[in-house]
């Protein structure tokens, strides 16, 4: 069984989480490729497919969103699992406050994760940071690690479920 970890990150936070996610994987027996999303060629050779973007404004970035395009078909015959990193704060945002649905329903992914992100304003250009300031955004690391690996636990899980064999056997 072999497994795409693809993302688009826009400073770095969430390669980080789909670093951890592939980690996950490896470590319970899920052979595991991580790219960028604008650097992923074909899917063909993937039995599976983690599927994630940082969040702006309530939407993935375009790299996430040209790959589900480019591999529409491709994606909807194979398990896909979708992630949203980047809210940030004290409470995470509901699921319904990141815009996935097309991509769900085009993908037909089983489920989807929303990740608190992490906010850095030392890493943001001259509007990101006025727009941080006006909306008084918290600066911090506010991901989860064990959510995130608890997360990629479970779809190891569900993949070993689908060829029938568990990482020990």
């Amino acid at each position: 069984m072999k497994v795409l970890v693809a993302f688009a990150s826009k400073h770095g936070s969430t390669r980080e989480v789909a670093q951890a996610i592939a980690d996950e994987l490896r470590a319970q027996g899920v052979e595991t490729d991580l790219h960028e999303a604008s650097n992923v060629g074909e899917i063909a050779g993937y039995d599976g497919v983690i599927l994630g973007s940082a969040v702006y404004m309530g939407r993935w970035l375009e790299q996430a969103r040209e790959l589900v395009a480019r591999h529409a078909i491709e994606l909807a015959e194979r398990p896909v699992w979708l992630f949203s990193s980047g809210p940030i704060g004290g409470k995470p945002l509901p699921e319904e406050a990141v815009d996935v649905s097309e991509i769900m329903e085009t993908t037909r992914a089983r489920a989807h994760q929303v990740l608190a992100g992490k906010l850095d304003k030392h890493k943001l250009g001259f509007g990101e940071r006025a727009v941080v300031l006006a909306l008084r955004v918290p600066e911090g690391d506010f991901r989860d690690w064990e959510l995130t690996r608890q997360w990629a636990r479970g779809i190891a899980t569900g993949l070993h479920a689908l060829v029938g064999r568990h990482p020990d056997g």
